[in-house]
């Protein structure tokens, strides 16, 4: 086998300029969003506003980790060895909140 052939085996496919452009702005959008709800009294007020930012951060947060990281296309053990913990770490916090919801500090 020829190293050509040895490095062809090993290659995958990558973003390219036009998508990293395009998940920049995605981005941009959603934390513009994110600031925007802020701003706004009655919507800070409302129950709905921690879960609304909790869920674009976490929208954020894989964007990130897929492109960036480039876990999107690397290989399928690399995902599960990231994602499982995540998922994991994620269902602790939540089972925490609802476990201490009713704590108060100060």
């Amino acid at each position: 086998m020829s190293i050509d052939r040895a490095h062809a085996d090993h290659t995958h496919e990558h973003p390219t300029w036009k998508q990293y452009k395009w998940v920049a702005l995605w981005l941009f959008l959603i934390t513009i969003v994110e600031v925007w709800a802020y701003y706004i009294p009655a919507f800070v007020a409302s129950p709905a506003f921690k879960p609304a930012l909790l869920l674009m951060s976490a929208i954020k947060f894989a964007v990130v980790v897929m492109y960036y990281m480039h876990l999107k296309f690397d290989h399928p053990l690399f995902r599960k060895l990231f994602i499982g913990p995540m998922i994991i770490a994620g269902a602790t916090l939540i089972a925490f909140l609802f476990l201490f919801g009713n704590v108060r500090i100060g």
